[in-house]
Protein backbone atom coordinates (compact mmCIF):
# COMPACT_ATOMS: atom_id res chain seq x y z
CA UNK A 1 0.00 0.00 0.00
CA UNK A 2 3.01 0.79 0.98
CA UNK A 3 0.27 4.21 2.07
CA UNK A 4 0.65 6.12 5.10
CA UNK A 5 -1.92 7.16 7.49
CA UNK A 6 -0.93 11.05 7.68
CA UNK A 7 -3.14 11.07 4.36
CA UNK A 8 -5.75 8.04 4.11
CA UNK A 9 -4.07 5.67 1.44
CA UNK A 10 -6.59 3.78 -1.10
CA UNK A 11 -7.63 0.77 -1.04
CA UNK A 12 -6.11 -2.04 -2.15
CA UNK A 13 -4.02 -4.37 -0.13
CA UNK A 14 -1.59 -6.88 2.39
CA UNK A 15 1.50 -7.36 3.22
CA UNK A 16 4.55 -8.87 4.03
CA UNK A 17 6.61 -11.12 5.65
CA UNK A 18 9.88 -9.92 4.61
CA UNK A 19 8.93 -6.31 3.89
CA UNK A 20 7.79 -5.14 6.59
CA UNK A 21 9.85 -2.74 7.10
CA UNK A 22 7.10 0.45 6.70
CA UNK A 23 6.82 1.54 10.50
CA UNK A 24 7.79 -0.22 13.51
CA UNK A 25 9.84 0.72 15.91
CA UNK A 26 12.55 -1.53 17.88
CA UNK A 27 16.12 -2.35 19.08
CA UNK A 28 18.88 -3.47 16.78
CA UNK A 29 20.77 -6.69 16.90
CA UNK A 30 22.84 -8.17 14.05
CA UNK A 31 22.20 -11.83 12.62
CA UNK A 32 24.21 -13.70 9.92
CA UNK A 33 22.68 -14.14 6.69
CA UNK A 34 20.82 -17.54 7.19
CA UNK A 35 19.42 -17.27 3.28
CA UNK A 36 21.71 -20.81 3.37
CA UNK A 37 20.25 -21.60 5.66
CA UNK A 38 19.28 -25.68 5.29
CA UNK A 39 16.33 -25.70 8.15
CA UNK A 40 14.55 -22.97 6.87
CA UNK A 41 12.56 -23.89 3.86
CA UNK A 42 11.62 -27.26 5.54
CA UNK A 43 10.67 -25.12 8.48
CA UNK A 44 8.03 -22.78 6.39
CA UNK A 45 5.79 -25.85 5.42
CA UNK A 46 6.56 -28.28 8.08
CA UNK A 47 4.52 -29.99 10.03
CA UNK A 48 0.30 -30.87 9.26
CA UNK A 49 -2.31 -28.86 9.80
CA UNK A 50 -5.00 -29.72 12.42
CA UNK A 51 -7.75 -26.88 11.23
CA UNK A 52 -9.74 -28.38 14.52
CA UNK A 53 -7.03 -27.02 17.07
CA UNK A 54 -7.79 -24.56 19.30
CA UNK A 55 -6.09 -20.79 18.79
CA UNK A 56 -3.38 -21.06 21.53
CA UNK A 57 -3.40 -18.38 24.87
CA UNK A 58 -1.04 -16.13 25.35
CA UNK A 59 0.78 -16.18 22.12
CA UNK A 60 3.05 -12.88 21.43
CA UNK A 61 3.30 -11.50 18.13
CA UNK A 62 4.92 -8.46 16.91
CA UNK A 63 4.18 -6.21 13.65
CA UNK A 64 6.49 -4.75 11.57
CA UNK A 65 5.82 -2.14 9.25
CA UNK A 66 7.67 -0.50 6.36
CA UNK A 67 7.86 2.67 9.50
CA UNK A 68 6.66 3.17 12.73
CA UNK A 69 5.75 7.09 11.41
CA UNK A 70 3.38 6.08 8.39
CA UNK A 71 -0.10 6.80 9.58
CA UNK A 72 -1.99 3.92 7.53
CA UNK A 73 0.43 1.31 8.74
CA UNK A 74 -0.29 2.51 12.32
CA UNK A 75 -4.38 1.64 11.36
CA UNK A 76 -3.00 -1.55 10.28
CA UNK A 77 -0.62 -2.44 13.08
CA UNK A 78 -3.19 -0.90 16.07
CA UNK A 79 -6.51 -3.14 14.70
CA UNK A 80 -3.56 -6.20 14.58
CA UNK A 81 -3.01 -5.34 18.19
CA UNK A 82 -6.44 -5.27 19.64
CA UNK A 83 -7.39 -8.11 17.44
CA UNK A 84 -4.96 -10.60 19.53
CA UNK A 85 -6.30 -9.43 22.60
CA UNK A 86 -9.66 -10.89 21.70
CA UNK A 87 -7.93 -14.59 21.08
CA UNK A 88 -5.91 -14.27 24.25
CA UNK A 89 -2.73 -12.99 22.99
CA UNK A 90 -0.33 -10.30 22.85
CA UNK A 91 0.93 -7.81 20.25
CA UNK A 92 3.15 -4.97 20.30
CA UNK A 93 4.33 -2.65 16.62
CA UNK A 94 7.93 -2.11 16.37
CA UNK A 95 10.55 -0.94 13.73
CA UNK A 96 12.22 1.95 11.74
CA UNK A 97 11.39 5.69 10.87
CA UNK A 98 12.62 5.37 7.46
CA UNK A 99 11.72 2.80 4.30
CA UNK A 100 14.96 2.12 3.29
CA UNK A 101 15.71 -1.74 2.36
CA UNK A 102 17.59 -3.08 4.88
CA UNK A 103 16.00 -0.83 7.64
CA UNK A 104 13.47 -3.64 9.11
CA UNK A 105 16.22 -6.27 9.54
CA UNK A 106 17.76 -5.25 12.99
CA UNK A 107 14.48 -5.42 14.25
CA UNK A 108 13.78 -9.15 12.51
CA UNK A 109 17.07 -10.06 14.35
CA UNK A 110 15.71 -8.30 18.04
CA UNK A 111 11.93 -10.31 17.67
CA UNK A 112 14.00 -13.36 17.29
CA UNK A 113 16.17 -13.30 20.55
CA UNK A 114 13.21 -12.52 21.95
CA UNK A 115 11.14 -15.53 20.88
CA UNK A 116 7.87 -14.23 19.52
CA UNK A 117 5.54 -16.54 18.18
CA UNK A 118 5.25 -14.80 14.91
CA UNK A 119 6.23 -11.86 13.13
CA UNK A 120 4.48 -9.73 11.05
CA UNK A 121 6.16 -7.56 8.39
CA UNK A 122 5.23 -5.10 5.59
CA UNK A 123 8.43 -5.33 3.71
CA UNK A 124 10.45 -2.45 2.27
CA UNK A 125 12.56 -4.84 -0.04
CA UNK A 126 11.21 -8.72 -0.54
CA UNK A 127 14.91 -10.00 -0.15
CA UNK A 128 16.49 -7.78 2.07
CA UNK A 129 14.76 -9.09 5.12
CA UNK A 130 15.03 -12.96 3.89
CA UNK A 131 18.01 -14.12 5.54
CA UNK A 132 16.55 -12.77 9.40
CA UNK A 133 13.10 -14.06 8.32
CA UNK A 134 14.43 -17.44 7.16
CA UNK A 135 16.08 -17.88 10.71
CA UNK A 136 13.34 -16.80 12.32
CA UNK A 137 11.39 -19.59 10.68
CA UNK A 138 14.17 -22.31 11.29
CA UNK A 139 13.42 -21.27 15.05
CA UNK A 140 9.96 -22.18 14.62
CA UNK A 141 8.77 -18.80 14.87
CA UNK A 142 5.98 -17.57 12.06
CA UNK A 143 6.13 -15.30 9.47
CA UNK A 144 2.81 -13.74 7.73
CA UNK A 145 3.95 -10.91 5.43
CA UNK A 146 1.26 -8.07 4.76
CA UNK A 147 0.60 -4.54 2.89
CA UNK A 148 4.03 -5.02 1.05
CA UNK A 149 5.01 -8.87 0.50
CA UNK A 150 8.06 -10.38 0.53
CA UNK A 151 9.56 -12.92 -1.03
CA UNK A 152 7.81 -16.18 -1.10
CA UNK A 153 9.89 -18.85 0.52
CA UNK A 154 10.85 -15.74 3.24
CA UNK A 155 7.38 -16.07 4.95
CA UNK A 156 4.54 -18.77 5.42
CA UNK A 157 1.65 -16.54 4.63
CA UNK A 158 1.22 -13.32 2.71
CA UNK A 159 -2.19 -11.08 3.70
CA UNK A 160 -3.04 -9.13 0.87
CA UNK A 161 -5.38 -6.61 0.64
CA UNK A 162 -6.57 -6.94 -2.49
CA UNK A 163 -5.97 -8.25 -5.63
CA UNK A 164 -2.70 -7.12 -6.97
CA UNK A 165 -3.73 -6.89 -10.30
CA UNK A 166 -7.00 -5.95 -9.88
CA UNK A 167 -5.49 -2.80 -7.83
CA UNK A 168 -3.32 -1.77 -11.21
CA UNK A 169 -5.61 -2.14 -13.69
CA UNK A 170 -8.44 -0.48 -12.13
CA UNK A 171 -6.14 2.52 -10.97
CA UNK A 172 -5.66 3.32 -14.81
CA UNK A 173 -9.26 2.92 -15.62
CA UNK A 174 -10.03 5.23 -12.52
CA UNK A 175 -7.38 7.71 -13.89
CA UNK A 176 -8.94 7.47 -17.47
CA UNK A 177 -12.61 7.84 -17.29
CA UNK A 178 -11.83 10.81 -15.52
CA UNK A 179 -9.30 12.24 -18.25
CA UNK A 180 -11.57 10.80 -21.18
CA UNK A 181 -8.94 8.48 -22.20
CA UNK A 182 -6.27 10.87 -23.44
CA UNK A 183 -2.82 12.44 -22.22
CA UNK A 184 -0.07 12.17 -20.50
CA UNK A 185 0.11 10.38 -17.19
CA UNK A 186 2.55 9.86 -14.14
CA UNK A 187 3.10 7.82 -11.20
CA UNK A 188 3.92 8.65 -8.12
CA UNK A 189 5.31 5.29 -6.15
CA UNK A 190 6.73 5.36 -2.73
CA UNK A 191 10.54 3.93 -2.74
CA UNK A 192 11.74 2.27 -5.62
CA UNK A 193 12.06 -1.38 -4.24
CA UNK A 194 8.42 -1.65 -2.49
CA UNK A 195 6.91 -4.65 -3.34
CA UNK A 196 3.54 -3.88 -3.38
CA UNK A 197 4.19 -0.99 -5.01
CA UNK A 198 6.04 -2.00 -8.11
CA UNK A 199 3.49 -4.81 -8.29
CA UNK A 200 0.84 -2.48 -8.74
CA UNK A 201 3.10 -0.47 -11.28
CA UNK A 202 3.43 -3.68 -13.41
CA UNK A 203 0.28 -4.13 -13.59
CA UNK A 204 -1.10 -0.58 -14.47
CA UNK A 205 1.78 -0.78 -17.53
CA UNK A 206 0.05 -3.83 -18.85
CA UNK A 207 -2.95 -2.58 -18.81
CA UNK A 208 -2.22 0.52 -20.62
CA UNK A 209 -1.20 -1.31 -23.48
CA UNK A 210 -4.99 -2.37 -24.34
CA UNK A 211 -5.99 -0.51 -27.21
CA UNK A 212 -8.09 1.68 -25.03
CA UNK A 213 -6.29 3.28 -23.73
CA UNK A 214 -4.07 4.37 -26.35
CA UNK A 215 -4.66 7.82 -26.57
CA UNK A 216 -2.89 7.71 -22.84
CA UNK A 217 0.97 7.80 -22.10
CA UNK A 218 3.20 7.54 -18.98
CA UNK A 219 6.21 9.65 -19.28
CA UNK A 220 7.14 9.15 -15.83
CA UNK A 221 7.71 6.80 -12.90
CA UNK A 222 8.54 9.24 -10.06
CA UNK A 223 9.64 8.16 -6.13
CA UNK A 224 8.19 9.58 -3.09
CA UNK A 225 9.92 7.38 -0.57
CA UNK A 226 6.69 7.40 1.29
CA UNK A 227 8.15 11.06 2.95
CA UNK A 228 5.38 13.78 2.90
CA UNK A 229 7.82 16.68 2.00
CA UNK A 230 9.26 14.54 -0.61
CA UNK A 231 6.21 13.42 -1.96
CA UNK A 232 5.11 16.85 -2.48
CA UNK A 233 8.50 17.84 -4.30
CA UNK A 234 8.47 15.08 -6.40
CA UNK A 235 4.38 16.18 -7.53
CA UNK A 236 5.65 19.95 -8.64
CA UNK A 237 8.72 18.51 -10.00
CA UNK A 238 6.82 16.57 -12.43
CA UNK A 239 4.15 19.38 -12.76
CA UNK A 240 7.12 21.38 -14.19
CA UNK A 241 9.01 18.47 -16.21
CA UNK A 242 5.47 17.53 -18.14
CA UNK A 243 3.40 20.91 -18.85
CA UNK A 244 1.07 18.81 -20.84
CA UNK A 245 0.38 16.13 -17.77
CA UNK A 246 -3.29 15.55 -17.10
CA UNK A 247 -3.35 12.79 -14.77
CA UNK A 248 -1.15 11.36 -11.90
CA UNK A 249 -1.59 7.76 -9.88
CA UNK A 250 -0.08 7.87 -6.99
CA UNK A 251 -0.31 4.45 -5.45
CA UNK A 252 0.55 5.27 -1.50
CA UNK A 253 -1.42 7.04 1.08
CA UNK A 254 1.40 9.37 1.72
CA UNK A 255 1.75 10.27 -1.96
CA UNK A 256 -1.56 10.76 -3.18
CA UNK A 257 -2.24 13.47 0.14
CA UNK A 258 1.33 15.65 -0.67
CA UNK A 259 0.19 15.31 -4.39
CA UNK A 260 -3.16 16.56 -3.44
CA UNK A 261 -2.07 19.09 -1.17
CA UNK A 262 0.45 20.35 -3.57
CA UNK A 263 -2.27 20.47 -6.13
CA UNK A 264 -5.02 22.34 -4.71
CA UNK A 265 -2.73 25.53 -3.89
CA UNK A 266 -1.66 25.50 -7.36
CA UNK A 267 -2.57 26.72 -10.87
CA UNK A 268 -2.55 22.97 -11.72
CA UNK A 269 -5.70 22.82 -9.57
CA UNK A 270 -8.96 21.39 -12.12
CA UNK A 271 -6.48 21.29 -14.94
CA UNK A 272 -4.48 17.89 -13.38
CA UNK A 273 -6.28 14.89 -12.04
CA UNK A 274 -5.02 12.94 -9.68
CA UNK A 275 -5.99 9.43 -7.94
CA UNK A 276 -4.47 6.52 -6.34
CA UNK A 277 -4.87 4.74 -3.09
CA UNK A 278 -5.30 6.86 0.05
CA UNK A 279 -7.97 7.11 3.08
CA UNK A 280 -11.03 8.44 3.70
CA UNK A 281 -10.07 10.97 6.65
CA UNK A 282 -6.92 11.97 4.96
CA UNK A 283 -8.97 12.82 1.32
CA UNK A 284 -12.07 14.40 1.94
CA UNK A 285 -11.00 17.88 2.05
CA UNK A 286 -9.67 17.49 -1.85
CA UNK A 287 -12.37 15.61 -2.50
CA UNK A 288 -14.61 17.89 -0.93
CA UNK A 289 -13.01 21.11 -3.04
CA UNK A 290 -12.52 19.41 -5.95
CA UNK A 291 -8.80 18.75 -5.98
CA UNK A 292 -9.59 15.01 -6.62
CA UNK A 293 -12.67 13.31 -7.84
CA UNK A 294 -12.15 10.09 -6.43
CA UNK A 295 -9.67 7.27 -5.41
CA UNK A 296 -9.38 3.29 -3.51
CA UNK A 297 -8.50 1.74 -0.69
CA UNK A 298 -9.42 -1.21 1.41
CA UNK A 299 -10.21 -0.83 5.05
CA UNK A 300 -6.64 -0.90 6.53
CA UNK A 301 -8.08 -1.53 10.09
CA UNK A 302 -9.49 -5.30 8.46
CA UNK A 303 -6.23 -6.19 7.00
CA UNK A 304 -4.45 -5.97 10.20
CA UNK A 305 -7.83 -7.50 12.18
CA UNK A 306 -7.51 -10.62 9.40
CA UNK A 307 -3.13 -10.64 9.64
CA UNK A 308 -3.43 -11.00 13.00
CA UNK A 309 -5.52 -13.56 12.98
CA UNK A 310 -3.81 -15.40 10.49
CA UNK A 311 -0.40 -15.42 12.35
CA UNK A 312 -2.43 -16.87 15.09
CA UNK A 313 -3.64 -19.86 13.42
CA UNK A 314 -0.18 -20.54 12.25
CA UNK A 315 1.16 -20.50 15.74
CA UNK A 316 -1.69 -22.69 17.05
CA UNK A 317 -0.99 -25.37 14.13
CA UNK A 318 -4.54 -24.82 12.42
CA UNK A 319 -2.50 -23.90 9.04
CA UNK A 320 0.74 -24.43 7.78
CA UNK A 321 0.23 -21.41 4.61
CA UNK A 322 -0.44 -24.73 1.96
CA UNK A 323 -2.88 -23.61 -0.56
CA UNK A 324 -6.63 -24.99 -0.04
CA UNK A 325 -5.98 -24.56 3.49
CA UNK A 326 -8.88 -22.62 5.38
CA UNK A 327 -8.95 -20.82 9.05
CA UNK A 328 -11.44 -18.52 11.23
CA UNK A 329 -10.54 -14.93 11.21
CA UNK A 330 -12.66 -13.69 13.75
CA UNK A 331 -15.57 -11.08 12.38
CA UNK A 332 -13.99 -11.61 9.14
CA UNK A 333 -15.20 -15.03 9.29
CA UNK A 334 -13.50 -18.73 7.14
CA UNK A 335 -10.50 -17.68 4.74
CA UNK A 336 -8.90 -20.25 2.54
CA UNK A 337 -5.44 -19.35 1.67
CA UNK A 338 -4.85 -19.49 -2.42
CA UNK A 339 -1.86 -20.16 -4.47
CA UNK A 340 2.11 -19.02 -3.08
CA UNK A 341 0.32 -18.79 0.49
CA UNK A 342 -1.96 -15.93 -0.88
CA UNK A 343 -4.69 -14.79 1.58
CA UNK A 344 -7.07 -11.91 -0.37
CA UNK A 345 -8.73 -9.39 2.36
CA UNK A 346 -10.95 -8.55 -0.98
CA UNK A 347 -11.63 -5.70 -3.60
CA UNK A 348 -11.32 -2.18 -2.96
CA UNK A 349 -13.73 0.37 -2.82
CA UNK A 350 -13.95 3.62 -4.88
CA UNK A 351 -14.27 6.97 -2.56
CA UNK A 352 -15.88 9.75 -4.22
CA UNK A 353 -17.76 12.62 -3.27
CA UNK A 354 -21.17 10.39 -2.92
CA UNK A 355 -19.98 8.28 -0.19
CA UNK A 356 -16.69 9.59 1.31
CA UNK A 357 -18.41 11.06 4.50
CA UNK A 358 -19.65 7.18 5.30
CA UNK A 359 -16.57 6.16 5.88
CA UNK A 360 -14.06 7.19 8.76
CA UNK A 361 -10.19 5.69 8.94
Amino acid sequence: MTLRLRAPRRLVAVASAGALALSLAACGGTTKDSSDDSGSKAAAGAGKADPNAPLKKGLKIAFLPKQVNNPYETIVDNAGIAAAKEYGGSAKEVGPSDASASSQVSYINTLIQQRHDAILIAANDQNAVCGPLKQAMAKKIKVVSYDSDTAPECRNVFINQASSEEIGRSEVKLLADQIGGKGDIAILSATANATNQNTWIKFMQDELKKPEYSGMKLVKIAYGDDDDQKSFQQTQGLLQAYPNLKGIISPTTVGIAAAARYIDGSKYKGKVTLTGLGTPDQMRKFIKDGTVKSFELWDPKNLGYLASYAAAALSSGQITGKQGETFKAGKLGERTIGANGEVILGPPTVFDAKNIDQYHF
